[in-house]
């Protein structure tokens, strides 16, 4: 079995909905709108999700490209996810609270074909820690500090 590493963060929330962390010293905040009741100083938690997918895959296909020197102009990598959000509101339902599904598609500008591009998105999304998080289960312990 390989060495595992740690990644922690700190997420501090004080009045309001905003949740901020310091991360090797760049400030991240997450909010809701203003519509909501939050002070719309970021995205929220459900953006920066899928947004942290998307940008995962960016960054495997990065490191992929230059692997396999591909040259690798640009990536856009669209996730969408659909959820019900009756459940964190409070509410019954019979859906799940988190997303039931979640979409990638991205634009891939390198010198491949079609064929090979898909080849490319797929072992990408194989790499990819996060991707690999929302496709398979991962032990969640939650305690009081």
């Amino acid at each position: 079995m390989s060495e595992l590493r740690t990644v922690s963060v700190n997420a501090n929330m004080d009045t309001g909905f905003a949740i901020t962390g310091v991360m090797d010293g760049h400030t991240v905040v997450i909010d809701q709108p203003v519509a909501a009741k939050g002070t719309g100083l970021g995205p929220t938690p459900l953006q920066m999700l899928l947004f942290t997918v998307g940008a995962c895959i960016g960054t495997i296909g990065r490191i992929a490209a230059f692997q396999q020197k591909i040259t690798l102009r640009s990536m856009q990598i669209k996730v969408d996810g659909d959820y019900n959000p009756a459940g964190l509101l409070g509410k019954a339902t019979a859906d799940r609270v988190g997303f039931t599904e979640i979409r990638i598609s991205a634009v891939i500008d390198a010198d491949l074909t079609d064929e090979q591009k898909q080849q490319f998105l797929d072992e990408v999304c194989q790499r990819c820690p996060l991707h690999d998080n929302l496709t398979h289960s991962s032990i969640v312990v939650h305690s009081l500090a």
